[in-house]
């Protein structure tokens, strides 16, 4: 019992990681149906501003987290200007954006490469390595802390979402584009906002995982298929699916790793993506598409 109870714990702590992860590219295809496959090594971007704060001048990465937010955001902003502003009323939009961001996230990972090399980088703050311990189960402190961070951050998405008058034109856009501008929504601009907000959330997420897992600019690619995961068990588009996904994933990931190996943890993801796609394309809160 205390070894279900002990994987259960650090199952569930990596899961509100894992949901940050996924919750900004969740929205930025939600509103503006990009695949955006140049998220993870946008994430890494993050863990990089995180690590070199850490590294150069001592900073908490979750002191820097706000810092890395802003600056992917601003990123954002620039990649969605110059790249995919153009053909955002395209009937082909998405297929397009695959391409797209494939080749954004292979620019990114040699620019970092070439800036950084590959080799594994991780930040080390004291809680990184502490546990909390509770009789014979222990708690790692670094993921409780980023975890708990995660949650606070996609609380406030919801509440942002859900109450504000700009978060009312965000769901609307999401629901049906071109009602919303007919109903006075700039769409374009909400575009705009969208995308940054997504990839804000991805520079936070960086900030974390930071001290959660060693990171350099090949991981993305392992990443890729770990969001996507979560991203289509949940529903394309559903941030609220994708935290349930993350956690449900990343507890049963961890089972797996207990129980059969480490090595076979990550495959847990790559399977569900699989079987998702073959018994419920549009996940678990999608919606079914319409045959023409």
């Amino acid at each position: 019992m205390t070894d279900i109870l002990q994987v259960l714990i650090l199952g569930i702590a990596l899961g509100g990681v894992y949901a940050l992860m996924g919750s900004g590219l969740s929205l930025v295809f939600g509103v503006m149906r990009i695949v955006n496959l140049a998220h993870p090594i946008l994430i890494i971007g993050g863990a990089y501003v995180a690590y070199w704060a850490f590294r150069l001048w001592g900073a908490d990465p979750l002191a820097t987290l706000p810092l890395a937010a802003l600056i992917l955001s601003a990123t954002g902003i620039l990649l969605y200007k110059l790249v995919f502003e153009k053909d955002a009323k395209s009937a082909k939009y998405s297929e397009m954006t695959v391409l797209l961001t494939f080749s954004v996230a292979m620019i990114a990972e040699g620019a970092l490469g070439s800036a950084f090399t590959n080799t594994q980088r991780v930040t080390s703050p004291d809680y990184a390595t502490d546990a909390i311990f509770i009789g014979d189960l222990f708690i790692p402190t670094g993921q409780v802390y980023a975890g708990a961070v995660s949650l606070a951050i996609i609380a406030a998405l919801a509440l942002f979402l859900k109450f504000s008058r700009f978060g009312y034109a965000i769901r609307a856009t999401t629901q049906n584009r071109e009602a919303a501008e007919l109903m006075g929504v700039n769409v374009n601009f909400v575009g705009v906002v969208s995308f940054a907000i997504g990839v804000g959330l991805a520079g936070a997420a960086g900030s974390l995982i930071s001290f959660v897992f060693s990171f350099f600019p090949g991981k993305h690619w392992e990443w890729i298929a770990v969001l996507m995961s979560l991203v289509v068990l949940g529903g394309m588009g559903s941030v609220l699916g994708t935290v349930v996904a993350a956690f449900a994933l990343s507890v049963i990931a961890a089972f797996v790793g207990a129980w059969i190996g480490s090595t076979w943890s990550t495959m847990t993801f790559f399977l569900a993506l699989f079987v998702i796609l073959l018994v419920r394309p549009q996940g678990l809160f999608g919606e079914r598409p319409e045959l023409a």
